[in-house]
């Protein structure tokens, strides 16, 4: 309802000013409110943000804060413990299962929307009950598959397994579906290809799809740990995840130093929310979240 309407309805008494006046403090009381929402979700992350800059981890009272060190934790981390390496070799293989898990999951959800096969709907359930396993019940067998390849501690292991997605082939087939049909016959009609369609038209009208869904697994594949952790001996192959953990051994005066690992949690934390910031839109409009 507009506030014409609104005005229509009210007594004279009540002017459009103090109308104006209600609605903007409403609208400030809004914005205080969502404030300090993120406020206290950020609030953990600012905790740690300074206790990384702190030569202690222990700090019980303000006035024991002292900022001497400074960012000289964030180079011990990155250099001294190694986490340069650990954040090199996420990223390594954060971008091959992106790229690799969306090229399977292009075809995959092609397949399944534009083509007729035998059992093609139980093969897509199939696919969709691929979800309801946890990850614990499939890291034994997993991990006997890829032992017995002698893929072990290396990057196969690390990207392979990841590579098949039941996630990305839905979302990607749900986004086909809302193609009009008139684009696939007018597509039979001149004689493209199924990847030639792909490459000129789906991947066109999909980019924002395309770009959410990546978003979405590169976060998963950065913050991956239970399974590198089992597969991968050798601490030069580890990723950013497990580097944290292993920053948890660093001792300083018979405690752990929080300090170093509060470090290396935020620099391990700066690619994805980069990612995230920059992709946004995309990923809002993946997930059905419309901006102005």
């Amino acid at each position: 309802m507009s506030k014409t309407t609104v005005t229509r309805h009210l007594p004279d008494s009540i002017t459009r000013a103090e109308i104006d006046g209600t609605l903007r403090s409403d609208r400030l009381w809004l914005h205080v409110g969502l404030f300090l929402s993120v406020l206290l979700m950020a609030l953990p992350l600012l905790l740690a943000f300074v206790i990384s800059l702190q030569s202690r981890g222990v700090i019980t009272s303000v006035s024991q804060l002292s900022f001497d060190r400074a960012f000289e934790n964030y180079r011990a981390v990155l250099i001294d413990y190694n986490m340069g390496r650990y954040m090199f070799n996420s990223f390594v293989m954060s971008i091959v299962i992106v790229v690799g898990k969306l090229a399977i999951s292009l075809l995959a959800a092609l397949a399944i929307v534009y083509y007729r096969f035998p059992f093609k709907n139980f093969m897509f359930m199939v696919i969709l009950l691929t979800l309801m396993l946890p990850v614990p019940v499939r890291i034994v067998p997993l991990f006997e598959l890829v032992a017995g390849l002698g893929w072990a501690n290396t990057f196969l292991a690390l990207t392979i397994p990841y590579l098949a997605s039941a996630t990305t082939v839905f979302l990607l087939r749900q986004h086909f579906l809302s193609i009009p049909v008139s684009l696939v016959e007018q597509a039979k009609l001149d004689g493209i290809g199924p990847i030639k369609f792909l490459v000129y038209v789906l991947i066109p009208m999909s980019k924002g799809m395309i770009a959410g869904v990546c978003v979405i697994m590169f976060i998963y594949a950065w913050n991956q740990y239970l399974w590198p952790l089992i597969i991968i001996d050798s601490q030069e192959m580890q990723v950013s995840q497990v580097g944290i953990r292993l920053l948890q051994g660093v001792v300083e005066t018979g405690d752990i130093a929080w300090p170093i690992v509060m470090a290396g949690s935020i620099v391990t934390l700066i690619p994805p929310l980069l990612v995230l910031v920059l992709f946004r839109r995309p990923l809002l409009e993946t997930f059905g979240v419309q901006q102005k």
